[in-house]
């Protein structure tokens, strides 16, 4: 089968189309003809190997797992003999980061606890772009933001793949949303159901007198103060993505906040778990909520998708087709 193939850390440039021996299955698994996969953050810190701590999941040296990709949409072409869940023919989405990753080939090997039915009313690149990002949106808003009817809530970056899954999550629990993004990307985060957009290059939230009772960091480089003050009385602070330094205040200084005062502030590290893919496949199913896809590339153009999507300007997902 052909895959794109990884043995070192570094640029899109490591990353090569290649024939490799597929996948041999194991009785918990199903193998999946993959149709579609997508790029998430995940999949930049498996290719440059930063930072630094995650070699300690990844890799040490060079990456543990040489074929990239979390996110999956396909048919199942196989089952082992403890499968309960699927049959030949399934077709099915699913998120690999805690299987192995490899979904940027024709075939996979999947554990049927990290796969989830398709959504029937969406195609196999709608649902490639949704489980690792919505599942974030919704473990960031639901365990670790306590989210609640009728919040005031803030999600910065919301035009990004986990952004534009947040604003809708946030509205499905009867949130009031906010939503922060770039000039050409207000339209987007309006028509996915913000009731208000800021356009950060015009306007800093931070320094509004609107304060939120949940603030979502999914995007930006505000330091960890700024989003403090942005915070009602007892309000919390999430951090999900955005920069280096912005994780390291939120790691470091965050505790210390949460413990001294009303407010809190911390970072999630989202795991991949069936209970959340269904719980986001039946958002989709009714509706609520729908993956905004930027741009399609073929396998053999991942390398161009990565640094596209590196480039930090994607508008919604960024989606590779088989």
């Amino acid at each position: 089968m052909k895959a794109v193939v990884s043995n070192k850390y570094g640029s899109p440039d490591v990353l090569e189309l290649k024939e490799v021996e597929k996948p041999i299955l194991e009785d918990n698994q199903v193998l999946v003809k993959v149709h579609a996969a997508s790029v998430n953050f995940g999949n930049l810190v498996l290719l440059r190997g930063k930072p630094f701590l995650a070699r300690f999941a990844f890799g040490l040296l060079k990456p543990k797992y040489s074929i990239p990709g979390g996110d999956i949409a396909g048919r199942v072409v196989a089952v082992g003999k403890n499968v309960k869940q699927f049959q030949l023919d399934d077709e099915v989405f699913g998120d690999l980061s805690r299987s192995g990753w490899g979904g940027f080939a024709e075939y996979v090997a999947v554990p049927e606890n990290a796969l989830a039915h398709k959504p029937a009313n969406m195609s196999f690149e709608e649902a490639a772009a949704v489980p690792m990002a919505a599942v974030t949106a919704l473990q960031g808003l639901r365990d670790k933001g306590k989210i609640q009817s009728g919040q005031k809530v803030l999600i910065n970056g919301a035009s990004g793949g986990v952004g534009t899954f947040a604003v809708q999550i946030a509205k499905s629990f009867g949130a009031e949303v906010t939503g922060v993004c770039s000039t050409r990307n207000l339209e987007i985060v309006r028509s996915i159901g913000a009731d208000h957009a800021i356009d950060y290059t015009k306007e800093d939230f931070t320094k509004k007198t609107q304060r939120y009772d949940l603030i979502l960091g999914a995007n930006g480089s505000h330091p960890i103060s700024a989003y403090k003050g942005a915070l009602s009385p007892n309000g919390v602070f999430v951090h999900v993505g955005g920069s280096g330094a912005q994780l390291f205040q939120t790691m470091t200084l965050g505790p210390w906040i949460s413990m001294t005062g009303s407010k809190k502030m911390g970072s999630l590290l989202q795991r991949a778990n069936q209970k959340d893919l269904l719980y986001v496949k039946e958002l989709l199913e009714t509706g609520k909520v729908k993956p905004v896809i930027d741009r399609r590339y073929k396998l053999s153009e991942v390398p161009e998708a990565f640094r596209y999507f590196e480039e930090g300007h994607a508008q919604g997902k960024v989606v590779i087709t088989m």
